[in-house]
């Protein structure tokens, strides 16, 4: 789908909308510090349900983009805006597809519970095998792999608990909006 002027801005406000919620970041008792929850991820949903999953993945890659060019990275190397990037993606595609398919709120209800499972065992699996041990490589620290288990997994399922606790709220209160501005883009 070819897009228009207005499209990449709504993309560019919703990456700037997000950019700004990444900033709003807070850790969880019980979890360690570097694992911090935002909601960051509600307008990339927004712009996938609005103008297609490809709208959701610019959202989600401007954001780490904006957020790397004014924070920079610890490692020297945006593993942490990487790992960001895939987090989200992991979570707002099957959103998307599972809503698509049913939609209606039962349906996007099943898309984040759907999106929750799949980000967060897939970013324990990918956290094992590379972002862990891109940390210990790039800024030479071991963290045991039995965090994966411990803090890892529970913080992502809890993680997408939260966002899609938020996020049906908001839906349920902009659903006839969303409906309006996605038949709007998808002309």
């Amino acid at each position: 789908m070819k897009r228009s002027i207005k499209s990449y801005v709504a993309i560019g406000m919703l990456s700037g909308i997000a950019y700004v919620l990444m900033l709003l970041d807070f850790p969880l008792p019980f979890f360690p510090s570097f694992l911090k929850v935002d909601f960051s991820d509600i307008p990339a949903l927004i712009a996938a349900i609005i103008m297609g999953p490809g709208a959701g993945v610019a959202v989600e890659m401007l954001k780490n983009v904006l957020d790397l060019l004014t924070t920079g990275s610890q490692t020297g190397v945006p593993v942490g805006h990487i790992a960001n990037f895939v987090t989200g993606t992991l979570f707002i595609l099957p959103t998307y597809f599972m809503y698509n398919r049913v939609r209606t709120k039962k349906g996007m209800a099943m898309g984040l519970f759907t999106a929750t499972a799949i980000s967060a065992f897939a970013m324990s699996i990918l956290n094992y095998y590379v972002f862990l041990p891109m940390y210990e490589y790039f800024m030479g620290f071991h963290l045991p792999a039995e965090i994966v288990v411990m803090a890892i997994l529970p913080f992502n399922l809890l993680k997408g608990v939260m966002i899609s606790a938020v996020f049906m709220v908001l839906f349920v209160k902009m659903n006839n909006w969303l409906i309006k501005e996605r038949a709007v883009f998808t002309k």
